[in-house]
């Protein structure tokens, strides 16, 4: 009959569908990571293969819902910081944390670059024994090729709260705000952030088989496409 054809119909097709929304999520996973200016971690991070997308947001503090404003200004033990959605098909979680831990300075407490304070230090989140087992072995093979102290923490991630919408997606926005340099683009006024910053001119990569002083965002993808070579990428 017609109406049991339509529940028939109806059935196949909320059944497709939540087959079809099990397999996106099985394909995606998580980690949270704080480098200073969430902006730039983002950033840095969307232009990977196998990334699915950054969210900006504020975790390891002692506050609910904390604003921006709250963060930067100290006293509420939130970090800024980044949660990277994943396909861990095409890039594994050994590898994020490999290309993190060459993105940041692993051996500043303070802050990052010419951003100082609680806020802007950095750390890796765990929610789980394998991603607190994978930091582990990151922050060993970090520590012997750097050959410096590593000041990076392993923290347990609480709660993550994602950042007010005017800070998702920054480094590529089209509003016109008003900088030191006058009216600009929001993506312009970015880049001469990073570039007074001094974010990428600062970070040096040292490891076993390159030896970069170069650009954060010229050695993302170079270290990127060395991982691919020796097949640390997928997986």
């Amino acid at each position: 009959p017609p109406i049991l054809s339509g529940l028939v119909g109806s059935e196949m097709c909320i059944r497709d569908s939540i087959l079809t929304s099990n397999i996106l999520n099985a394909a995606t996973d998580k980690i949270v990571v704080a480098g200073g200016c969430f902006w730039c971690v983002e950033a840095d991070f969307e232009s990977l293969d196998g990334v699915k997308e950054a969210i900006s947001g504020y975790t390891g503090g002692t506050i609910e819902n904390p604003s921006y404003k709250e963060v930067v200004r100290g006293g509420t033990g939130h970090y800024e910081a980044v949660e990277i959605e994943y396909d861990p098909a095409i890039i594994s979680l050994d590898s994020i944390l490999y290309i993190f831990l060459r993105s940041v300075d692993v051996t500043d407490d303070g802050g990052q670059f010419c951003d100082r304070g609680e806020s802007y230090r950095t750390a890796i989140f765990i929610d789980n024994k394998l991603q607190n087992e994978k930091a582990q072995v990151a922050l060993n093979e970090a520590q012997k090729e750097l050959n410096r102290k590593i000041v990076t923490p392993i923290v347990k991630l609480e709660k993550f709260y994602i950042a007010e919408d005017y800070h998702q997606d920054y480094y590529k926005g089209e509003n016109i705000i008003l900088t030191r340099y006058g009216p600009r683009k929001q993506s312009s006024a970015y880049k001469l952030y990073r570039k007074s910053c001094r974010r990428d001119d600062t970070v040096t990569v040292s490891y076993t088989h390159l030896t970069l002083p170069t650009k954060a965002y010229v050695y993302i993808s170079v270290v990127a496409v060395a991982l691919k070579k020796r097949g640390g990428v997928g997986g």
